[in-house]
């Protein structure tokens, strides 16, 4: 006579929905907490973009001068409006026979960098000034106005 032997399966097991949950609040947690350092990384990068077209106007304005009067408006000098990569605007304030004085201000995301949304690259008689701040109005103090100028 042959008996037939059955094996019992182990309980086979999921993740319940308790577990779930856990892991989604902790990554939650997590990503809550990450997220604000990575903008700031991200906003530090695209702020790169605005030094790079602010030293790219500034050598234009040299060329420009040295074969004109007076330094030149964006159009005089072949510089486009906003940056390369499109994260800020482009804008010459004031430009006559010693000084210029151009302007970045942040578009889009880059706008909520909120110290650094606006950065000043002005020439008056030779001598070159780095500037920052929320607006144009309000410049940032010297220990913010490093840390929105150095990449």
């Amino acid at each position: 006579m042959e008996t037939k032997v059955t094996r019992l399966l182990p309980r086979q097991r999921g993740f319940t929905v308790l577990e779930m949950l856990v892991a989604m609040a902790l990554a939650g947690v997590l990503s809550s907490l990450a997220y604000p350092s990575f903008e700031g990384v991200l906003q530090k990068a695209r702020r790169s973009d605005a030094l790079v077209a602010l030293m790219q106007v500034q050598a234009a304005q040299e060329r420009w001068r040295a074969n004109q009067r007076a330094y030149g408006s964006l159009a005089d000098i072949g510089v486009g409006p906003r940056t390369a990569a499109g994260h800020y605007t482009l804008q010459v304030l004031a430009n006559d026979s010693d000084r210029y004085e151009v302007v970045a201000q942040a578009t889009g995301a880059q706008a909520r960098d909120a110290s650094c949304r606006m950065l000043r690259l002005s020439l008056d008689s030779a001598t070159v000034t780095y500037s920052s701040g929320p607006d144009t109005a309000q410049p940032n103090p010297q220990a913010v106005n490093r840390r929105c100028w150095n990449l």
